[in-house]
């Protein structure tokens, strides 16, 4: 009963822990909208600041951005900051800080001012989803053919000018852009499918692919406390069980040894009672023995005596 209330507590601190990492992880977290990696110059953006009542967004490298301050406002999970105009210098990685400290995810994003952006999704997406990539030319709204790249490797040709990858999975992760005839070619834009237990950040253009390295390497190190702590306590679980499972057995041991002990005592003692009674029996039996002999002696004395008295009497008669 001992090891189970134990391994029952222990299991209840690894879920609370679990619990809590999970809580600090999604406490916070950023959106941006519209949601996509790449705009052309003078456009618009909000971005969404989940769990924190003042969007304080920081532009790499820690510099805040100072339309924030104007721009801000509240929303029913959080609050809001909108640039109404993004340049070149704005592209780059986006984040903020919670009220404690903790570091919400980032958003990269790449502004150009040149003729042709991708449209796709600057927040990372679930497997099994549908994406769809958006060639977009600056002089025209009207939906141009485009071709589509999935580094480097032509992909398909859409006269619409997008695509749909239907079904997302890990090898549809990676560096996409395309082109349009007589209008240029885009950035890269890397997509990035989760798979609703790893973090993972969106880099926007092939400029960046070096610091999004970096970026998954500093996400996954940071994870790797609460990834031990478990693992540890698991170890640790484990450990005890075996610790008190040889401690039952070898005390079952003892108490089968202290069961197995009185009986050859017993019998031992038993052994002995028999002994004794052996003796005593023996005692019984010199003692009848003696007793025949004390009575053989006195039926002897008697005859003697019956001797004695008829010798007088024959005397008596012969005279």
């Amino acid at each position: 009963m001992e090891v189970t209330a134990l391994r029952i507590k222990l299991l209840m601190i690894v879920m609370l822990m679990c619990h809590e990492r999970d809580q600090k992880v999604y406490a916070v977290s950023l959106r941006i909208d519209p949601n996509t990696a790449q705009f052309f110059q003078y456009e618009s953006l909000t971005f969404y600041c989940e769990g924190v009542s003042y969007c304080e967004v920081v532009h790499a490298p820690k510099r805040k951005v100072p339309t924030c301050n104007k721009t801000n406002r509240r929303t029913s999970t959080g609050s809001s900051c909108t640039i109404t105009n993004v340049f070149p210098a704005d592209s780059g990685k986006y984040w903020f800080e919670g009220g404690s400290g903790e570091r919400s995810n980032s958003v990269n994003i790449f502004v150009t001012d040149g003729s042709v952006i991708l449209e796709i999704p600057a927040l990372p997406v679930m497997e099994g989803e549908a994406v769809t990539l958006t060639c977009r030319n600056k002089t025209t709204s009207s939906h141009t053919s485009a071709h589509f790249y999935h580094y480097g490797d032509l992909i398909g040709i859409s006269s619409t000018g997008n695509i749909i990858i239907h079904n997302v999975s890990k090898s549809d992760e990676g560096l996409y852009k395309c082109s349009i005839s007589g209008a240029g070619e885009s950035a890269e834009s890397r997509l990035i499918v989760r798979d609703g237990q790893t973090e993972t950040v969106t880099s926007s253009f092939k400029d960046m692919s070096t610091t999004s390295s970096k970026e998954r390497v500093a996400s996954s190190s940071s994870s790797t406390p609460w990834i031990v702590v478990p693992v540890i306590l698991l170890v640790l679980l484990v450990l005890v069980g075996l610790v008190y499972f040889f401690k039952g057995f070898s005390g079952k041991e003892n108490k089968d040894r202290d069961n197995v002990e009185p009986a050859s005592t017993s019998t031992t003692t038993y052994a002995l009672v028999t002994k004794d009674r052996k003796m005593e029996v023996s005692e019984s039996v010199e003692s009848t023995s003696s007793s025949t002999t004390d009575y053989a002696v006195v039926r002897k004395n008697r005859k003697k005596q019956r001797s004695a008295v008829s010798g007088p009497s024959a005397g008596t008669n012969s005279s």
